[in-house]
């Protein structure tokens, strides 16, 4: 299926598109800052088996529209219930990465109703100090996404992976820098601004929580801490860094379809 397109109240357009089984049950994922729906592409054949997986790109992102301005951690979870809503699901097991994670920790604090179980991937519940972000929207507005694109993928890979992993690496460097400059900003300014720390013990999903033990992203103290906050979670740590789910494809792939179960 190619992209679809919703329209969120506020009036961004927002891409989607679904694949696998209809009466499967559905899978919504959600992506990382400064990458699109592409980057499940790793997962795609194993969770379309069991699974009616429904991807997006964040605002700002992809083909979704990127309008000016920051945005907030309650504009992007609204992003995701409008496009539940516009396809008429009224529940979904959720897996998002990074920044797909902090809109899953939205979602299980104020919308726990749409969700079944909830995997939140290399990601955390406050990511400081702001000071740093605004430096990182001030260089994206001035300079593009050039300048962030080497530091970026550094960062998301092991060295040991970037040696031998380009075709993997390519399309997620690709999907780097085709994000729109606008968008990303506006990204940014939601994760500056965002805290959940003490929201999110109210989360009372079943969770699985993934981290990465090389990611200097969102550390592994960063997952511990998601994962004894919220109660009865369980925490899976991969040889990885931030890009989990491309840098241990299959392992990614298995924990979050042992979990769903």
């Amino acid at each position: 299926m190619e992209k679809r397109f919703v329209t969120t109240g506020d009036g961004c357009r927002i891409a989607w598109r679904m694949d696998g089984p209809e009466d499967a049950p559905v899978l919504l994922l959600s992506n990382s800052l400064g990458t699109g729906l592409e980057m499940w592409t790793p997962q795609m054949a194993a969770w379309t088996r069991a699974f009616r997986v429904l991807r997006y790109d964040q605002r700002g992102h992809g083909a979704s529209d990127a309008p000016a301005g920051g945005y907030s951690i309650d504009r992007l979870g609204r992003d995701a219930i409008e496009l539940l809503d516009a396809l008429r699901i009224d529940a979904v097991d959720f897996c998002g990465l990074s920044l797909g994670g902090m809109v899953g920790q939205w979602l299980g604090i104020r919308e726990p109703r749409r969700l079944r179980r909830l995997v939140l991937a290399n990601t955390s519940s406050f990511m400081g100090p702001p000071a740093a972000w605004d430096a990182r929207i001030a260089l994206v507005r001035e300079r593009g996404m050039a300048p962030l694109a080497e530091a970026s993928v550094e960062r998301w890979f092991t060295a040991a992976f970037a040696a031998r992993g380009g075709d993997a690496i390519a399309p997620v460097a690709a999907m780097l820098q085709a994000t729109d400059p606008q968008g990303y900003a506006g990204c940014c300014a939601a994760i500056r601004d965002m805290d959940m720390r003490r929201t999110v013990t109210l989360i009372e999903a079943p969770t699985l929580v993934i981290g990465g033990t090389k990611d200097p992203a969102t550390p592994p103290p960063h997952s511990e801490a998601l994962g004894r906050s919220i109660a009865g979670a369980r925490l899976t740590m991969l040889e990885a860094a931030h890009l989990a789910n491309v840098e241990q494809p299959q392992a990614f792939a298995e924990a979050v379809t042992a979990f769903l179960g």
